[in-house]
């Protein structure tokens, strides 16, 4: 098992999440953060960290559509492992649903 950052993250991006990351396996696209499902140890600790719940196991049926969309961004994306802050308009976003595909950037982001 591994977690999985979903949709919810789209246009938000807190990064709470990375600093607590025992292994640094969150990658940073340009408007949402990807774990990279080989190198998460299922630790948990970054689940409860994220303020807008954007972080559930592969299990979760919520996360499923997006464990290959993890995998394969996290592979060319860069490595955060520092916490930033949120993109500007997070708090307008954060309760919008299905953001993905519409809202989805494939650009990565600038890393650490």
């Amino acid at each position: 098992m591994t977690f999985v950052v979903t949709d919810v993250c789209i246009k938000c991006k807190y990064t709470d999440c990375v600093e607590v990351c025992p292994v640094d396996c969150f990658y940073e696209g340009e408007n949402m953060l990807v774990i990279h499902p080989d190198e998460c140890i299922d630790c948990g600790v970054c689940e409860p960290e994220c303020p807008i719940d954007a972080i559930l196991p592969d299990m979760d049926k919520k996360a499923e559509k997006f464990l290959e969309l993890n995998r394969e961004k996290s592979e060319v994306w860069p490595n955060i492992t520092r916490k930033k802050d949120p993109m500007p308009d997070a708090e307008e976003f954060k309760d919008k649903a299905d953001k993905f595909p519409a809202l989805f950037v494939d650009a990565p982001g600038e890393g650490d």
